[in-house]
This record gives C-alpha cells, structure tokens and sequence, in this order.
C-alpha cells in the first residue's frame, strides 16, 4: 500500500515527513538514506518519523541525509508544531514544546549543555575555548541544544570554506557521537550571520538547533544580548535565551506538498 508524506522546509532545511502515530512504520537507517536520496528517492535533508508518546502529544525520530539517526533538530519541531498543532514533542534531546506567534512557528529546546561530557566531548577540556585547531579555525564553543556543536566566531564567515574543513571537523575523534560545526559573525546591529556544516546532511542552508547553540554562545560570551536574529543563507531565525532558560526559537515553517510513496520499492 502507498504510504502518505509530508514534504516540509524550515527556511530551505526541507524534511520527508512520515506520519506512524496509527500505522506503525518500522524504519531503518537504510531505509531512511533511500528515501532521502534527491535523484533516487524523494529528497531532503532528513527524515521525519512520528510515532505516539506517553509524555507528549507525540515522539519525533529523525533521520539525517546519510542514515544516521540523531536526537534533535529545531527547524524539523517547528514543522511538526505546524503540520500537526501538537503543543508537545518528545524527542531523543529532550522535550520540545511549540506554538504559533504572529504567523510564524516558535519552540522551546531543552537547556544547554556546556559539559564536556553532557556535548559530549571524548575527554575533558574547556568548552568555553576547546584548545584546537582545524586549518583557519580554532578555539569554538561547544554545547549540546539537544545535539552537539561547536561555534566558531569569526570577522568573515564568506571567507571559510566550510566544505572542506567542515567534514574533518564533524568527524575528529574528540567527538564520539560527530559534531555540527557553525561560524558565525557579529554584525554591526548586533545580530549574527551563520553558517551550518550539518552532520550527516553537510552545508546546508539553515540549521534551528545551529542557530540555538551559535545564540547562546554568542549570548553567554557577552558578544550579543537576547533576543537575537541569526540571519542564515535560507532566511532568519529570531533566538532567545537566558541562563538556566531553554532555548526558544520563532522562524517560519513551510508545507511544500503532500504526496504518497510505494515503500515496498526501498526494502
């Protein structure tokens, strides 16, 4: 039988997303990397499972481009906030809560982590200034929003070439479970301009929970103050955050089409 998705985008971070809250789908990593293939596949950056929750209105499990099944992913909440209305989202970093407001979608992550084994981190070190390189950059931030990242402060982000040192940075060993890599730079209206080398999807053009941890970081550095726009090459997210708060997050999500898919082609 067709089995009926949701195609989604967050300022174009775009998801395939399945609904199993009344038809349980059993979905692997395999599976999940064929679906999210653009020329064989339907194509996205990950892959979105809804499945029912005791804790909340429903569980999101989510999926990157290569098969990899991570914890979090705000621009993926704020879709399922307005596909589905739900207030409540549990997912595998934590409980997510959302709503409407003017228009546009907001949620609320868990509280950061700064923890160099809550990011986590292979071994311990200062996550205010990790004490490494990688060629241009050096010294992020590292936190968890519900997965892990490094943020890089830079004068320049045009002049990173995030693609190649991108992959090298997600894949070091220092983090076990990879790591999302942003740099960002203070702009003159004290607002941030991003950008997200996403682990298991690579550059993409906006990144919610890089937003969130490049806010809080900028935020918890003292280089801007809350609330804070953090324009990206897909559009703008508005972040805010204080200490011992969760991180909330208001930005648009967008309903691409609906369309059905004969999933016995991909087992």
């Amino acid at each position: 039988m067709p089995r009926q998705f949701d195609k989604m985008h967050g300022l174009g971070n775009d998801f395939v997303i399945l609904d199993a809250r009344s038809e349980p789908l059993q979905l692997s990593g395999q599976l999940a990397r064929a679906l999210a293939d653009r020329r064989r596949g339907i194509g996205c950056d990950q892959l979105i499972l809804l499945e029912p929750s005791a804790a909340a209105d429903l569980k999101m499990r989510i999926w990157n481009h290569d098969g990899g099944e991570v914890q979090s992913c705000g621009n993926a909440s704020r879709c399922v906030v307005q596909l589905t209305g739900a207030k409540s989202i549990e997912t595998g970093g934590g409980l997510v809560t959302g709503d409407t407001a003017d228009g546009e979608i907001e949620v609320a992550l868990t509280e950061p982590k700064f923890a160099w084994d809550e990011v986590p981190i292979t071994y311990p070190m200062d996550t205010d200034a990790v004490p490494m390189g990688w060629g241009p950059l050096e010294k992020p931030m590292a936190l968890s929003v519900g997965n892990p990242h490094l943020v890089f402060f830079e004068e320049d982000v045009d002049a990173i070439d995030l693609v190649r040192v991108g992959p090298s940075i997600e894949h070091d060993p220092a983090f076990p479970e990879r790591i999302n890599v942003n740099v960002a730079q203070v702009l003159a209206d004290g607002s941030l301009k991003l950008r997200t080398w996403e682990r298991g999807a690579g550059l993409t053009l906006a990144c919610g929970t890089g937003a969130c941890a490049t806010a809080v970081a900028a935020i918890k550095s003292k280089r801007v103050t809350s609330p804070v726009r953090v324009t990206m090459p897909g559009g703008e997210l508005t972040i805010a955050w204080a200490p011992g708060e969760r991180v909330r997050m208001i930005g648009a999500a967008t309903h691409v089409f609906r369309g059905e898919i004969d999933m016995e082609r991909f087992q």
